[in-house]
């Protein structure tokens, strides 16, 4: 089978003859006599299109065979057009080529190698076998992105044994020949099986988007080309939308959010304050109460735990404070410095469709009931003030 997508990375459409077509499962897998639609390999996603009228759904090599798993049969010794979609290709090659920048911007500061590579969707994930300072990303993508700049020529070739010795390219195991050459000169030379953009300018942009701790080393995402343009305009478009919310010129977001947290922090505080004295205020009310049920509005889980502290402390009894509403259900937690909550409050969750628990002197949890059904629960319980 001829390989048209190695002499040829631009070559969109093209003739070919169908040798051979097999049924496999709801598809067809289909074989032809040279091909341009790439098999998936190399961590690069494989080509799509159509094949004549059929949709080539999945390209996988298989041997010697690149095999064209359609939606349809094709008659065996026809001859048919294929059209690859170019949109995605080009995409693919984009994404390639960038990683390709970028793994040997890594490879000459660091000396890492390439240990995984994978084009998603919507990015893709390239893991390297060490540690990458968070301070030098900068630095690296724009090294990558000085390369795209250049318009560098990218050529891939089969050295020839006598040849191959003498080239110093990036690979994480040794291969035996032949071996294809990926050159991008002052940029890299990599074993590499994928295909590639004619000039490093068609890649377009390199971005990082995040860089983590995987095994030993770090996992980069990034997007190139197409990908990173709509990526940054996203970011352009939310940045732009926040500088509005703020009053404050896209270049400052940052420093206007900043502030904004530590105008919210501050406000917090003295609401934390207010907050206190409230509950302080409720509790007094139930001095010397015994078993009080106390209903308080807009209460997060934690507050909700603060004031049945503060009635408990006063009633002499169990304080059950519930916060929430019939639609959504209460948030409901049991105090006592008299005798143990555990036993009422597990009844309570059983009665009233909640889960929970704790430990003495509280027990905290959640109910899908209505106000009316709590208070009846805890007025049998004689636990009513």
């Amino acid at each position: 089978m001829k390989k048209l997508y190695y002499e040829d990375c631009n070559l969109q459409m093209f003739s070919a003859t169908v040798t051979g077509c097999e049924p496999e499962g709801q598809r067809w897998r289909v074989t032809l006599d040279q091909t341009a639609f790439y098999p998936e390999g190399g961590g690069q996603a494989c080509d799509v299109g159509t094949l004549g009228e059929a949709k080539v759904l999945d390209v996988q090599e298989m041997g010697e065979e690149v095999c064209h798993f359609c939606d349809r049969p094709l008659p065996v010794g026809a001859t048919v057009q294929g059209k690859i979609d170019w949109q995605r290709r080009f995409d693919l090659m984009q994404q390639h080529t960038g990683e390709h920048l970028l793994s040997g911007v890594i490879h000459r500061l660091f000396g890492y190698h390439n240990s995984g590579f994978h084009v998603g969707a919507e990015v893709m994930e390239v893991d390297f076998d060490g540690p990458i300072p968070t301070e030098m990303l900068a630095a690296i993508e724009e090294q990558a992105n000085e390369l795209v700049w250049a318009d560098i020529p990218v050529s891939c070739t089969y050295p020839a044994p006598e040849e191959l010795p003498k080239i110093a390219y990036r690979t994480k195991r040794e291969l035996p020949w032949p071996v294809r050459i990926v050159d991008i000169p002052g940029g890299d030379t990599c074993a590499c099986c994928g295909i590639h953009v004619a000039r490093t300018g068609q890649v377009g942009l390199i971005k990082i988007i995040s860089c983590v701790k995987f095994h030993a080393g770090v996992r980069l995402e990034l997007v190139c080309g197409q990908r990173a343009y709509r990526y940054v305009s996203r970011i352009f478009e939310e940045n732009r939308q926040i500088s509005q919310q703020l009053s404050a010129p896209m270049t400052q977001t940052a420093q206007a959010v900043q502030k904004l947290n530590q105008s919210y922090a501050a406000e917090k505080y003295r609401t934390t304050g207010l907050q206190k004295h409230l509950f302080s205020a409720i509790a007094e009310t139930y001095r010397g109460a015994g078993n009080v049920l106390h209903f308080q509005p807009e209460l997060t889980g934690g507050a909700v735990r603060e004031l049945a502290d503060a009635i408990a402390n006063q009633c002499g009894g169990v304080a059950a404070v519930c916060s929430g509403e019939d639609d959504n259900g209460y948030n409901i937690c049991l105090v006592s410095r008299e005798t143990s909550v555990r036993e009422l409050g597990a009844a309570a969750m059983q009665a009233l469709n909640g889960r929970g628990g704790g430990r003495d002197p509280a027990f905290q949890g959640t109910v899908k009931s209505t106000r009316l059904e709590v208070e009846k629960f805890f007025l049998t319980h004689k636990l009513w003030n």
